[in-house]
């Protein structure tokens, strides 16, 4: 379990900005299926916390939390007005009841001293406008730090979201196309308090302009992938180690044997590991690995003599 469902009201009877949704942890508002995990936001009556509203949703914190290097997250985003879904992120050090690193112990700071970096914001309101902003004690709430760009299908179709966070900037794009970049001429407290860990959300939220329309919508995740500029491997609770990595096959092109690489990394624990080959059409062809496996280098000979020519995708999981 890799996610914490932030369900608790951090000023005990609403969320922050005028948002009207209760966030639980019910598989009606998140789950997994057919390899993405959807988030879901519900118009339904809904009581907790003394309270009761008339929408759901979900808000997911990462466990992990990290300095520095790439973020991709795949997404396809919901639609309706008044829906806003973020991917972003929080300084692990924040002060806020019932985040998951609140309850751990490292809540010392506060918003937005904390420093937020908003990946991705959408407003059903401002279809397929998609933005990135940067939240400081010199500029936040309605922040001047901030850029975004139209995606024609940001809600029928995946785009992958990413950030490249260094010790001097941050670099926002969307599929590959940069919209924003936060390099402040001066870093200090007020301007940068990006030099310690963070950690990731993910969650649908739900403004007082809502359509009456509106039933349900998702946020749809394929993937989230982070690479950590430090390859160090560290086991410390909280950090992520250096990922599983599936090296370039050689040779290639090649017929009708090549030769394929991957890493696992060093851990306290032994890891289930798969590698198999899809065909371009997506359909699995032949698992090459399956099962229990130590941390260290690899190596395995794919012999494709029995599969037709074209072109065939690694998929490596764990």
């Amino acid at each position: 379990m890799h996610w914490f469902h932030q369900t608790q009201f951090p000023n005990g009877s609403s969320w922050y900005n005028g948002e009207i949704q209760h966030y639980t942890n019910r598989t009606d508002n998140s789950y997994v299926s057919n390899g993405t995990l959807k988030i879901v936001a519900k118009k339904e009556t809904y009581t907790n916390q003394g309270r009761t509203k008339k929408y759901t949703s979900a808000r997911l914190n990462s466990k992990y939390a990290f300095g520095y290097g790439r973020v991709e997250i795949k997404a396809k985003l919901p639609k309706g007005v008044g829906t806003w879904p973020a991917i972003w992120m929080l300084g692990k050090n924040i002060k806020e009841p019932g985040a998951y690193w609140q309850t751990k112990g490292f809540g010392t700071t506060s918003w937005p001293a904390c420093g937020e970096v908003d990946i991705m914001e959408h407003w059903g309101s401002n279809q397929n406008y998609v933005q990135s902003a940067i939240h400081t004690p010199s500029s936040h709430g309605g922040t001047v730090n901030l850029g975004g760009q139209y995606i024609n299908t940001a809600t029928t179709q995946f785009h992958i979201y990413t950030i490249d966070w260094s010790e001097e900037k941050m670099v926002f794009s969307v599929d590959g196309n940069v919209h924003y970049t936060y390099n402040p001429a001066t870093k200090n407290s007020d301007t940068w308090p990006f030099d310690s860990k963070m950690y990731l959300l993910l969650n649908i939220a739900i403004v007082p302009n809502i359509a009456s329309s509106f039933t349900e919508s998702e946020m749809e995740i394929d993937y989230i992938r982070i690479f950590r500029n430090n390859l160090g491997i560290s086991t410390n609770q909280g950090e992520i180690p250096e990922l599983f990595k599936l090296l370039p096959a050689y040779p290639n092109p090649f017929n009708p044997t090549t030769t394929i690489q991957f890493n696992v990394p060093v851990m306290d624990t032994r890891h289930v590991v798969s590698l198999r080959v899809f065909n371009i059409a997506g359909s699995m062809v032949e698992t090459l690995v399956n099962g229990t496996m130590e941390s260290g280098q690899y190596e395995i000979q794919w012999d494709a003599s029995q599969h037709a020519s074209g072109i065939y995708f690694l998929k490596m999981e764990s």
